[in-house]
């Protein structure tokens, strides 16, 4: 039978170059060695010396043997104890029986009555309590620089968890290793046995005191797997936890373990169905988280996340853990009447928890979005949700902001609204940025889009201090003017559009208190636009025209040839420094303040006729009362006088001479606008 090799060129220069050759020098090696080694000459003849050597080895081998066999492994209770407790800075005792089997392809040892005390602040209570534990590893494994147990099995372990406001934690044996924020690593166990285990938890920091009880068995009935049940309080109020696993049998590395957990308290419920992607490493996890509850706020009692205060909720997403890092991805739902959708990331950078989250809502109602900035969400007795600042007749939200808890994290945020449900601002989409950092907010941007018109500005909330201090600027661009001023007989009253700008500073821990001890300006300009020509002869109390107008339902319109309110604010008193509205027929100019830490109005509007009126009330329009109800009227004493004092003419000389009293000469000239707006700006 023809070889193919034998025939093949290139076999044949491989075997002469590279075979033959590297041949010929393996059996030059051997030959040496044969020749040369002692220790090949003495294993193949030995002597004496080399006899009495392998017979000291058997022997010592043989006795160390037999000496692991006998050995009391109790005598070593006392030194562990004592070099463990000088490691770790705490009393560490074992009471019990010590046993250790060595001679066994998975090597064991068994420990009774073990106590972990507690670091010097907490010796109060024990940090871990073991009547009876016992593991074993798998030799093979070991040899190859892994580690697998076959079993670990433990009785009624108590474990005593004490974290203190200041973040002291009584189960860190090394507190002065960095916090990473890594999730626990185990070695694999084939089998886990927890019989009649207790966990107390005492988190100081966030009010939460719980009583656990953990067991994990084998079998198939409804007892058996992983149990986790723990009862208690979150800041005084009742908190549920709840952890179901199947049993732990077989467990492999490359196998994931599936489990359910459901945490309840503070009006807000966690449920997760995920997987530890590689047992017992419980820093990789993957799990569908669903929570749900009534203000987001209030997870942060029990996750330590900052969120802000929102109407009742539910979402639903997709959770994982990369140590560290914990994503909650594509997550979708509800908040209060708007949908929510989008991704969050928590994330340790050094000592500090960070937060990037970006957010998107296809349809927002505003009234959620003014639940963020501090109004009090209620729902109505048809499901929706409405806001309020919480006080009656309140305009500005008062409910304070956390200030302890925008300091322990850093982060993002990134919030868009594609449309937003029918309002009376007319407010169309939403733009939010957020940035925090060491106890700084900075909201960049903030913009809110009208059907016409925009109003885009930027925040600054400086939480390091005890009460935080603030600053806004606001630009308003464009605003519809018949979006403010409702139309009478299906006509606009007055149409244009509104420029403005906000720029004011000052400290509170809520949006009203902020308004109330504000400082800056407050600008609103209106650069042209139409009027009901029968509102602005009112704004001169003309009452042959005006009235006659209104009464008639003349739609016809003046030009409005510029408005500018400019206020100067102090103290949370908003001032006039210039309040002037130019018409075509009437020239009004204004005076007065706004209280915004009481939200009142007391406004004065004195209207000139630039024609002669035969009949005008020479009285001031009065703008007075809440914010949120203003009411518009005329100053009666000014009338009266005026009244007065066309009786007495009329009494004393000619009663023609009653009239003059309600004659306009009509002197009024046209305001200086682009002197007026400039400043304004």
């Amino acid at each position: 039978m023809p070889n193919p090799l034998k025939d093949n060129p290139n076999w044949l220069v491989v075997r002469d170059r590279a075979l033959v050759p590297a041949g010929a020098r393996v059996r030059g090696w051997r030959d040496w060695v044969v020749a040369n080694d002692p220790l090949y000459a003495a294993a193949r003849r030995p002597g004496r010396p080399e006899k009495i050597a392998a017979t000291v080895t058997l022997v010592l081998m043989a006795a160390i043997t037999l000496f692991l066999m006998l050995f009391d492994w109790n005598m070593l209770r006392g030194p562990i104890g004592r070099w463990a407790s000088a490691r770790y800075d705490r009393e560490i005792r074992i009471n019990g029986d010590l046993d250790v089997n060595l001679f066994s392809w998975t090597p064991s040892a068994r420990v009774q009555d073990v106590r972990i005390g507690g670091p010097d602040w907490a010796r109060q209570r024990d940090t871990l309590k073991i009547d009876d534990g016992e593991a074993s590893v798998r030799l093979r494994s070991l040899f190859a620089g892994r580690i697998e147990m076959p079993m670990v099995s433990i009785s009624r372990p108590e474990v005593v968890l004490i974290s203190t406001a200041d973040g002291k934690k009584s189960w860190q044996l090394n507190p002065d290793a960095p916090d990473t924020g890594e999730g626990v690593k185990l070695p694999p166990i084939n089998r886990l046995i927890i019989r009649d285990g207790k966990i107390s938890l005492d988190e100081q920091g966030r009010e939460i005191r719980m009583e656990a009880t953990i067991n994990a068995r084998e079998g198939s009935d409804g007892t058996a797997g992983f149990h986790l049940d723990g009862r208690g309080t979150i800041n005084g109020t009742p908190l549920t936890l709840s952890v179901r696993g199947g049993p732990f049998i077989n467990i492999r590395r490359d196998r994931p373990y599936t489990f359910h957990g459901e945490i309840a308290g503070v009006g807000t419920r966690l449920v997760a169905d995920g997987a530890i992607t590689r047992p017992f490493d419980l820093g990789q996890f993957n799990a569908t988280l669903r929570l749900q509850g009534r203000d987001l706020a209030d997870i942060y009692l029990l996750t330590g996340i900052t969120t802000p205060n929102t109407p009742p909720y539910r979402l639903a997403g997709k959770l994982t853990r990369d140590d560290a890092k914990f994503t909650f991805a594509d997550f979708t739902g509800r908040v209060g009447s708007s949908d929510l959708s989008g991704d969050v990331v928590v994330d340790k950078t050094g000592d500090r928890r960070r937060v990037d989250a970006d957010l998107r809502s296809r349809l927002l109602d505003l009234d959620d979005l003014a639940a963020v900035l501090g109004a009090k969400p209620q729902v109505t007795s048809s499901g929706d949700t409405v806001a309020s600042s919480g006080a009656p007749g309140r305009l500005l939200p008062d409910a304070p902001l956390n200030v302890e808890r925008l300091r322990v994290m850093d982060g993002t945020l990134k919030y868009r609204a594609a449309q937003v449900k029918r309002n009376e601002l007319d407010v169309r989409r939403v733009e939010l940025g957020a940035d925090l950092e060491k106890g700084i907010l900075n909201l960049d941007p903030v913009a809110f889009t009208f059907n016409r018109g925009e109003l885009r500005g930027t925040a600054k909330i400086n939480a390091t201090r005890n009460r935080p201090y603030s600053a806004i600027d606001f630009r308003l661009r464009g605003y519809p003017l018949e979006s403010i001023v409702p139309a009478r007989n299906g006509a606009p009253t007055v149409t244009g559009r509104a420029l403005g700008r906000a720029r004011l500073e000052g400290p509170g821990a809520s949006v009203h208190d902020f308004a109330a001890n504000s400082k800056g300006s407050v600008s609103l300009v209106v650069p042209q636009g139409q009027m009901r020509a029968a509102f602005a002869e009112l704004l001169g109390i003309n009452v042959t025209a005006g009235l006659g107008k209104l009464l008639g339902g003349d739609t016809s319109t003046s030009e409005i040839r510029c408005a500018v309110a400019d206020f100067s604010v102090s103290g949370g008193t908003a001032t006039a420094r210039t309040f002037v509205i130019d018409t075509t027929p009437v020239l009004a100019q204004g005076s007065g303040t706004i209280d915004l830490r009481a939200e009142t109005l007391n406004l004065r509007i004195d209207g000139e006729t630039k024609e002669a009126r035969l009949v005008r009330l020479w009285s001031p329009i009065t703008v007075q009362g809440p914010l949120t109800a203003p009411k518009v009227g005329v100053d009666a004493g000014s009338v009266a006088g005026q009244v007065g004092l066309a009786a007495a003419l009329g009494a004393l000389i000619n009663p023609l001479a009653a009239l003059l009293p309600f004659v306009d000469p009509g002197l009024a000239e046209d305001a200086n606008c682009g002197a007026l707006i400039s400043s304004a700006r």
